[in-house]
């Protein structure tokens, strides 16, 4: 596992936002792994078995836990490829161990001390999302609570608060954060997201995907969050700011040279 977060090869972390049923995580991960075979990066496929941060009462949450991570387990073992998932509570960080390689520490919880060792605790590499107010040089202490217990930890850039319903990504965070941990993702779907809209739903700007793709590998991240579903309009978490499978492949294309280019 360690090879395959830890490497000079590049890897992309893709999936839908949300294990929704049983078809179309499937889909996705065989479709992604295909295309990253194609381009020379390893693949680490992604989803939440819950979605316990959601803005409105009504939006949705999980098909249930034991078959959402049923799902993610059938995908490692049947594909062989990675997964990985967030938690939320001290207690899903056993339960969602058992399925998942790399476990996910939602941005807003990268504070939370109990949860960041509970975590660490597994055994398994933590991956935090870097808080959308945080700064890149405060994120060590988050990364130190981890590497107190475990020393596989990477950091996700996924954005900082600008105004009530925008984020901005700051491009020196990569570097900032490569300095103490052991790998720097960019979040190239949620740094996109317009929180905070009256309707309850978040917002997205799918557009920019690519920009913030193609300007994270240029300056040397470590790997790519990709969030992406065949139907995003339809898609029952985050769909406003998923990539369209069909384009992945063009993306990853784009990706590729620039990753030869720089290194």
């Amino acid at each position: 596992m360690s090879n395959i977060l830890f490497g000079d090869t590049l890897f992309i972390i893709s999936g839908p936002c949300a294990i929704e049923n049983k078809e179309t995580p499937f889909l996705i991960a065989k479709k992604v792994k295909t295309l990253c075979e194609k381009y020379g990066f390893h693949y680490i496929f992604k989803a939440s078995y819950r979605k316990a941060n959601r803005s409105s009462l009504h939006s949705f949450t999980g098909i249930g836990d034991k078959e959402a991570l049923s799902i993610l387990g059938q995908i490692r073992d049947e594909l062989g490829v990675p997964v990985t998932t967030d938690i939320h509570t001290e207690e899903e960080a056993a339960i969602a161990g058992e399925y998942a390689d790399i476990l996910q520490i939602p941005a807003f919880l990268c504070r939370q001390t109990s949860l960041l060792l509970a975590a660490a605790n597994t055994g398994i590499p933590v991956n935090i999302k870097k808080g959308q107010f945080m700064s890149a040089d405060s994120m060590k202490f988050a990364v130190e609570k981890v590497k107190s217990k475990n020393n596989n930890v990477l950091v996700t850039e996924r954005g900082t608060s600008f105004g009530y319903q925008d984020l901005v990504v700051d491009y020196r965070s990569i570097p900032l954060m490569q300095a103490y941990t052991d790998a720097v993702v960019m979040d190239c779907t949620h740094s996109l997201q317009r929180p905070n809209q009256s309707s309850g739903v978040t917002g997205g700007n799918p557009e920019m995907i690519a920009t913030i793709a193609k300007a994270a590998v240029a300056v040397g991240a470590n790997g790519l969050f990709i969030e992406t579903h065949p139907d995003p309009a339809n898609a029952k978490s985050d769909g406003a700011n998923m990539l369209h499978l069909d384009k992945l492949d063009e993306l990853l294309s784009q990706i590729s040279k620039i990753r030869k280019a720089v290194t």
